[in-house]
């Protein structure tokens, strides 16, 4: 178990899916394996300053991948690491800016050629 706060870091995934979450307030966060629910919450709280309202958890199993050992050897499987996501719920007025775009001024409208000449 992780007691420090600066030795979890929940970094948020940018996805098709997690974009739509976060029009309902739900943003989707990767985290240590060893992370409990308590501890996410303190460290998304501590690192984004917002307000967590549910906190649900789960551990995606690694992929199971063959490999060559040569030429002339039987090849083997093994699987991928094991990952761990948490799909945080904002309070109310609390949001994240992670898919938002700056917003830009508009392009002024181009000048007649009859303007330029004057």
């Amino acid at each position: 178990m992780a007691k420090n706060l600066s030795t979890i870091l929940v970094t948020p995934v940018t996805t098709e899916k997690a974009y739509g979450l976060s029009q309902k307030n739900v943003y989707v966060f990767t985290v240590p394996l060893a992370a409990n629910k308590n501890e996410i919450v303190d460290a998304v709280e501590a690192q984004y300053g917002v307000t967590v309202k549910i906190v649900k958890s789960l551990v995606q199993t690694g992929k199971a991948v063959r490999f060559s050992r040569g030429k002339n050897r039987y090849p083997g499987n093994t699987t991928r690491t094991d990952s761990k996501k948490a799909y945080v719920t904002l309070a109310e007025g609390s949001s994240l800016a992670l898919f938002e775009q700056p917003v830009e001024e508009a392009p002024e409208a181009p000048k007649k050629k009859s303007e330029e000449k004057k």
